[in-house]
């Protein structure tokens, strides 16, 4: 390894001493964000916003093949219109904006910055919503959200965020369930097939579900430290936001009824997830389908005839992927802990050595394999290593997750794995509170959620004794 390119990795902080540094350093290192004058707030520089956009897109596109809309709601929301629905608000009541004087006067009423946008869609669908032809209604818009957050980190947690939230309004009970599962499901895929992420899809316990909604369905993902990262969550609002919004359409029998209403989001705490379940102690290691850059060709030896030219060619042959060229004047081992830091998932290298026997090295930053391989099979060979990184990344971060995935059928176990064996829990819960604030109160581990996939691990509660009634996945989280 040349001498730049050990400075440059001694440069972050192994995940071993500090995971929690590990992670800042790669954020700020790899260029992904930086620091401001606003508390709490980040700036997404280029590098990050650009795997927020290829996030973006690939959720939008498979929103759309669902018959999803996208829309914009205000940002502010009037203090009367929160009000309407009492859990709701209480449930984000901590960790809301306020805004009270517009210019120099104070306002009558004073506004929020939206936490979230339910209160909003419902007053639009109160206006929007007469008729059984009116429905359904399944909207989403992109935009960013304020809470109001003590402790902040980049990504996972920050005072202003950009998300998705979609909020949908149908005519029967049964069409708002199967809308809730099914955008679970969209967010499960898209991890697992375009992030690499492998994910366990559940129920929230009524603890931990959302504020004002009958059932929230969520995706855990567990992190290379042992911690659960919630992913994505999609909520089953039934009728009680329309009751409190007054949202009613006349059926096919003339007669009034209430709407039922989902609502469900993903934020930028993805980016988050893919640096945590991915990433090394050389920086970013990002999976090939949402990487802005998947192929880095760098010349070595540039200045020597004939090098740049076929770095070049080989650049525009590559065409078909998201590629670049390196052609700066720095070493090339700068150059290698560069692409290395930023995640870019393949290195295509050639020098007078390679030109002159017809031939490229192509470099994996996943596992550091490296390959020779004929000039006239590059495109060919490169688009085969892309998809068998993106498919081996997902291979092995679901061995990692199962690897720390744990059972425990009594407390005495469950106290033991909390404590020393960080990563999901799985064990069985009587469903009282009670016995999930004391995990928690006494722990710091919450229920992650009640799998769809349910088992049978032991008759009993794991905290109480009592008989049993769901197993549950539960963990340490950010």
């Amino acid at each position: 390894m040349a001498k730049d390119n050990k400075k440059m990795v001694r440069e972050i902080t192994s995940m071993a001493e500090d995971f929690a540094q590990w992670y800042t350093d790669v954020v700020v290192k790899a260029g992904l964000i930086g620091y401001t004058s606003v508390k709490g707030c980040m700036a997404i520089k280029p590098a990050g916003y650009a795997i927020w956009e290829n996030i973006q897109q690939e959720l939008d596109r498979r929103f759309k093949a669902t018959g999803v809309q996208n829309v914009y709601m205000p940002m502010f929301i009037p203090e009367s219109l929160l009000q309407k629905e009492k859990d709701h608000v209480e449930g984000f009541a901590p960790e809301v904006a306020w805004v009270t004087h517009g210019g120099l006067n104070e306002l009558q009423e004073r506004m929020c910055v939206r936490p979230t946008s339910e209160t909003l869609f419902c007053d639009f669908y109160q206006k929007e919503i007469q008729s059984y032809r009116d429905l359904p209604k399944v909207y989403n818009q992109w935009c960013s959200v304020v809470r109001w957050e003590k402790e902040t980190r980049p990504f996972l947690r920050s005072r202003e965020f950009l998300w998705q939230e979609g909020h949908t309004a149908h005519a029967t009970a049964e069409e708002a369930r199967a809308r809730t599962e099914q955008m679970l499901h969209v967010y499960a895929d898209f991890c697992e097939e375009f992030l690499a992420i492998p994910v366990i899809r559940g129920q929230k316990t009524e603890k931990e579900k959302f504020a004002g909604a009958e059932a929230t369905y969520t995706i855990e993902a567990l992190m290379h430290d042992g911690k659960a990262l919630q992913s994505g969550t999609s909520h089953n609002f039934g009728d009680g936001f329309a009751r409190a919004f007054g949202i009613q359409y006349t059926d096919k029998e003339n007669k009034l009824q209430y709407v039922h209403q989902t609502s469900w989001g993903m934020t930028t705490r993805l980016i988050g997830a893919v640096i945590m379940v991915h990433g090394d102690d050389s920086g970013l290691v990002l999976p090939p389908r949402v990487a802005p850059t998947q192929v880095i060709v760098i010349p070595i030896a540039q200045h020597k005839e004939g090098v740049l030219e076929k770095a070049q060619e080989i650049y525009e042959r590559l065409g078909a992927y998201r590629t670049k060229i390196d052609d700066t004047d720095n070493k090339p081992g700068w150059k290698f802990a560069e692409a290395e830091m930023r995640g870019i998932p393949v290195r295509v290298e050639l020098g007078p050595k390679d030109i002159e026997a017809g031939q490229v090295i192509i470099a994996r930053r996943d596992t550091g394999e490296k390959v020779t391989v004929p000039m006239d099979e590059v495109e060919v060979r490169v688009g085969q290593i892309l998809e068998q990184m993106q498919s081996d990344m997902l291979e092995r971060a679901r061995a990692h997750r199962d690897a720390h995935t744990y059972v425990a059928t009594n407390y005495e176990e469950f106290v033991d794995t909390a404590v020393n064996k960080p990563g999901f829990i799985k064990a069985m819960w009587c469903g009282d509170r009670a016995c999930e604030d004391k995990i928690k109160e006494e722990l710091a581990v919450t229920s992650r959620c009640m799998p769809f996939a349910q088992e049978h691990l032991a008759d009993t509660c794991v905290c109480c004794g009592r008989p049993a009634k769901k197993m549950v996945y539960w963990g340490k989280a950010y």
